[in-house]
């Protein structure tokens, strides 16, 4: 035993080594790719950490404090009327609007509540693929028929991935639903409308910081608007915290205060509020032995689990597949290759690359604009919409720290080979 041991270790060694000695430093593609690698981590570093995973650490943490296991497992657990639970799985994506490492921590706090894995998987893909203003700019971008295509394929995807899921591992969800019963019911620590009140502040904080950019109609208006009623949602969430939650005053308004001298003061002020209002939440709530106490307690273990495999996932994308618009290890004409034409092969090579490579909310349709430029099919468009989106090797990465390799290899196949099935179909009848 102790010999297989050593002998593992030396052949970790001996492999560390030889990586390192005949590392590609010096050769152009090696050097680019690792710039992008940085630049991809730094970009989702300013981008997204902040205006998205916090918001979403924050939430997924209050889902553990202050909503019981008994109500999760009433509208989402394994034994609730199916309608209902996917329903509620399969519409989110359109009031979220997140990309698919955001949807994660939130993803984790359900789950972790009781919710059945079936509703958890069908939420877990809808919150980034049925995202309405994405479905909207793709039916303007690239067209209506491809847009319809799309919506219509990521709502069915949710339920058909969440009930296949559930099949899959009826075992476990048997199980899971039985340990739950024996749950003692807590009493609500205060009317449900609070709580409502309390969660929708969060949530409305979170889409309508990210808020993507169009032109002119409502959403346009509401991009225009998005800082002012960020604003007002947060002296909101400052007040619920100081009558409901019992915050101090002073406190509050010192942070309140702190976030509007940087908005005013500071360099790139907004994304410095927000930094500064997350980091005065932390100061309110940690240490303390009530529920608020409870709530950082729960985000901050989201954090802690979360956040380093997402930042190294991104960083091996950003080696392997590099930005938009720019390449890492893996050149971008091989890509543009191995997706023209509507071929079984160029639909599951779309799905596969979609799956590993990182989008944000919104930058998937000028990606495949300008793949359709370079003679991408029509076939594996759609499979790259209903694919990457949802995907991506950071979220892979947490999936299987929730849920486990099985499962998690479970959700990426069946992902995969609905996209890619639906993307050769569609470019058949096309």
């Amino acid at each position: 035993m102790e010999t297989k041991r050593e002998l593992k270790i030396f052949v970790l060694l001996a492999l560390a080594f030889a990586a390192f000695y005949w590392l590609p430093v010096g050769q152009s593609r090696f050097d680019g790719a690792l710039d992008e690698a940085l630049s991809l981590t730094r970009w989702y570093a300013r981008e997204h950490v902040v205006l998205c995973l916090l918001p979403a650490f924050w939430i997924a943490g209050a889902i553990g404090a202050f909503v019981s296991s008994g109500s999760v497992m009433k509208y989402l657990g394994p034994k609730a009327p199916k309608p209902l639970a996917y329903g509620v799985g399969a519409i989110s994506g359109t009031i979220l609007a997140v990309c698919s490492c955001t949807v994660l921590p939130l993803f984790a706090g359900i789950y972790r509540m009781g919710a059945g894995l079936g509703p958890a998987t069908a939420f877990l893909y809808s919150g980034p693929a049925i995202n309405a203003l994405a479905i909207i700019m793709t039916a303007k971008v690239l067209g209506a028929q491809i847009g319809i295509a799309r919506a219509v394929g990521a709502v069915l995807f949710s339920v058909l991935i969440g009930l296949s899921m559930a099949g899959f591992f009826r075992k476990d969800e048997a199980a899971q639903a039985k340990k739950a019963a024996m749950l003692p019911e807590v009493d609500a620590s205060r009317p449900m409308w609070q709580t409502v009140v309390f969660f929708a502040l969060q949530i409305g904080i979170l889409v309508f910081a990210n808020w993507g950019a169009a032109d002119g109609g409502f959403f346009g208006a509401l991009y225009l608007a998005k800082w002012w009623i960020s604003g007002a949602l947060a002296l909101a969430l400052a007040l619920v915290l100081w009558r409901w939650f019992s915050l101090s005053g002073p406190r509050i308004l010192a942070v309140g205060a702190a976030c509007a001298a940087s908005v005013i003061f500071l360099p790139n002020g907004i994304m410095a509020a927000f930094l500064v209002g997350t980091l005065g939440l932390a100061w309110l709530t940690a240490g303390r032995d009530d529920e608020a106490g409870e709530w950082f307690q729960a985000s901050w273990g989201f954090a802690k689990q979360i956040m380093p495999l997402l930042l190294g996932g991104v960083l091996v994308a950003g080696l392997l597949l590099g930005r938009p618009g720019h390449e890492g290890l893996i050149p971008s004409e091989w890509i543009a290759e191995a997706v023209g034409g509507n071929s079984f092969g160029a639909n599951l090579f779309s799905s596969v690359a979609g799956a590993l490579m990182y989008f944000a909310t919104l930058t998937e349709i000028p990606v495949l604009e300008g793949l359709l430029g370079s003679g991408m099919g029509q076939g594996p468009a759609l499979t790259l919409l209903l694919a990457g989106p949802a995907l991506s090797l950071p979220n892979m990465l947490v999936i299987n720290s929730v849920i486990g390799p099985r499962k998690t290899a479970a959700y990426v196949a069946l992902v995969v080979v609905m996209s890619t099935l639906t993307g050769w179909a569609y470019g058949a009848l096309v």
